[in-house]
């Protein structure tokens, strides 16, 4: 009887295991649309195929030299070949092309699917659609999963293939999975609209099914207070604060703590502005999952926990704050044996280290990452190169993910370009915070939901800060989420001196994002300016042009005003005036040569709600009647 009954308990066991070993598009789908499941612990490996610098340069993409696998006897390319049970979670290129991708699920010669690769994010071929396939911020990006069994390879039909990533999860042979088919079926499409309308906000993902605990809070300067206290095993499953506005400020001192069971450290750390997605002292992110929306913070991602759990605020202010906060909670304990906690990483660094990577998560034990906000600030004014760091992951010891650039990894794209990665903006699963050319400072986020970053021993995820050698001088912060088994072992208290938004003393406007008026017959062309990291604009001009550039970024104050610009054979005299007041002499910006001058003094100016343009005019002659621009440099006077 005992051995029949053990046996019993194993067959039992091995069949409930292999039954959450079966993965299918409408499995992978559904956690996309609800993240009940998330904090449950995978086999499965993360790893990602990408065009990086193979030499550690940065040439990731730009030759082609390091974007497929192998070449075919008929020119085409390889880019993804993986033999086991897998899905692809993510594909991200900011180089597509129309040539053609050719899949091929399973163990077979014969081709699944064939698209133009420009038609995995254009819309316009099902189920490839819109928005889990889409471009913003100068990135392509396809989260529409695309499970395989018994192998998958892709074929770029093309000559070149540029800039691409494609993150994928490798199962175990005994994994239960249903090979992607383009042609859907009516439950798949179903599930499709039903992830489509939870990321287009007709439905939401707030945690409607919960227990919850509302509260009024006072705090006062120098307080800690206590909003949530539960003493028995459950899941945090939201958390909301209202007045987020209450929380903007340059000084970032109002604090989240998060406390798990008895363990030594926190869980959650961090200044609340930091934990919700502010971006340099203002709120900005509006995901899927956490930011703010009509003035309420908000935060959705499970938070399960053995024992008990305390959530507390503590001001470092000297001023009193009032707002409401909501728990939304439920008592399932977490399963120890299928589940991590939530951990945050709170990371800032003063002052970068040339050679060492930026650390987004350094952690023992079994877990998987599930998300990035990130805050950089050039400490070198001028072009932010500081994004052309690569994002790394190294899992259990091996590097399994390796990155063509920051703002790949945040799903963008050509930073300080028009239209690109120049601006904030919110999509649900990643987005800008915030973009300046003028500070030299960006902010990003990105959740990793099917494409969470699993690991069994340990994880060490770091950004590089430059494009090599991590030379770019930065001050950074990060947040890195993660779920796992092991308690933290030390965490970062923040303080006034590591939390306050540094403010730089020295702005420039680049003309390639400057806002500006040409007045009267004004031409235009551009070139590169490889020292200044971007554009010349290079304007035609007659005595009657006039060029007003605007000064809306640069904050209120007393400034030296500079001119970085090239000397031209058939350069013209300028002037410099706000509105009708003459503030310099003309000048001469010719020369026999061409020559680049990065620093030329112009005038001293203040920038007010009044005084917040300048004007550029012009004294022309037979062929002197041209202006060559690459930046204004604004350094603050005493």
């Amino acid at each position: 009887m005992y051995r029949l009954t053990t046996t019993l308990l194993l067959i039992l066991a091995s069949v409930s295991l292999h039954a959450q070993d079966k993965y299918s598009l409408i499995s992978e789908l559904s956690k996309l649309k609800d993240l009940s499941t998330l904090p449950q612990y995978s086999n499965a490996k993360s790893l990602q195929v990408s065009s990086y610098d193979r030499t550690g340069g940065n040439s990731d993409g730009f030759s082609g030299e390091y974007s497929y696998i192998r070449k075919n006897a008929d020119s085409s390319l390889v880019i993804f070949d993986s033999r086991g049970k897998g899905v692809i979670d993510r594909i991200w290129t900011p180089t597509p092309s129309t040539d053609t991708l050719d899949f091929y699920l399973g163990d077979t010669t014969e081709i699944s699917f064939s698209i133009p690769f420009i038609d995995f994010f254009s819309g316009k071929v099902f189920p490839f659609v819109h928005p889990l396939c889409g471009n913003e911020l100068g990135g392509y990006y396809s989260y529409l999963p695309i499970p395989y069994n018994n192998g998958c390879k892709i074929v770029f039909r093309g000559k070149t293939m540029r800039f691409f990533q494609i993150q994928y999860r490798e199962f175990d042979n005994d994994a239960d999975v249903k090979n992607f088919n383009i042609n859907l079926s009516s439950n798949e499409k179903k599930t499709l609209t039903e992830v489509a309308d939870v990321w287009n906000g007709k439905k939401s993902i707030q945690p409607f099914k919960a227990k919850i605990k509302e509260k009024k809070i006072t705090l006062k300067p120098g307080s800690e207070i206590e909003i949530f206290t539960l003493y028995r095993g459950g899941r945090i499953l939201g958390l909301e604060i209202d007045n987020a506005d209450l929380f903007e400020n340059q000084l970032n001192n109002i604090d989240i703590k998060v406390s798990y069971d008895n363990e030594r450290y926190p869980a959650i750390y961090t200044p609340v502005a930091d934990f919700f997605g502010y971006a340099f002292g203002k709120t900005a992110m509006q995901s899927l999952v956490s930011g703010t929306k009509n003035n309420t913070n908000y935060f959705y991602l499970p938070m399960p926990f053995d024992e008990k759990v305390r959530i507390s605020i503590i001001s470092r202010s000297d001023k009193t704050l009032k707002f409401s906060t909501r728990i939304y909670y439920s008592d399932k304990k977490r399963d120890k044996d299928k589940e991590g906690k939530l951990y945050v990483e709170w990371n800032k660094l003063l002052e970068s280290v040339i050679g060492k990577e930026m650390v987004m998560a350094k952690v023992q034990g079994r877990g998987h990452y599930v998300g990035t906000i990130i805050q950089t600030q050039n400490l070198n004014p001028g072009m932010t190169l500081f994004f052309e760091g690569d994002d790394i992951a190294i899992v259990d010891g091996e590097n399994t993910i390796h990155g063509t650039g920051s703002e790949d990894y945040f799903n963008g794209g050509w930073y300080a370009f028009l239209d690109t990665w120049d601006r904030a903006m919110n999509l649900p699963l990643h987005g800008a915070l915030d973009y300046s050319l003028v500070y030299g400072r960006t902010g990003a986020y990105r959740w990793h939901i099917t494409d969470k970053i699993n690991f069994s021993k340990s994880l060490d995820y770091k950004m590089e800060h430059g494009p090599e050698g991590n030379k770019e001088q930065v001050t950074n912060t990060t947040l890195g989420f993660y779920y796992c088994d092991t308690p933290k072992q030390s965490f970062t208290i923040p303080t006034n001196e590591l939390s306050m938004v540094y403010q730089p003393e020295t702005y420039m406007l680049y003309p390639q994002i400057m806002k500006m008026n040409l007045w009267i017959d004004v031409e235009m062309k551009t070139e590169w300016c490889l020292p200044s990291g971007g554009y010349t604009y290079i304007f035609k001009v007659k005595d009657e042009s006039k060029i007003r550039v605007f000064l809306d970024e640069i904050p209120k104050g007393k400034y030296r005003v500079y001119l970085d610009y090239k000397e031209i054979p058939d350069g013209c005299e300028i002037s410099v005036w706000q509105r009708q007041n003459q503030l310099t002499d003309f000048m001469d910006v010719s020369a026999e040569k061409k020559a680049r001058v990065e620093k030329r003094y112009l005038c001293d100016f203040s920038v007010s709600d009044i005084t917040n343009t300048l004007t550029f005019r012009f004294k022309t002659k037979a062929g002197k009647n041209k202006f060559s621009l690459n930046r204004l440099i604004f350094e603050m006077a005493d």
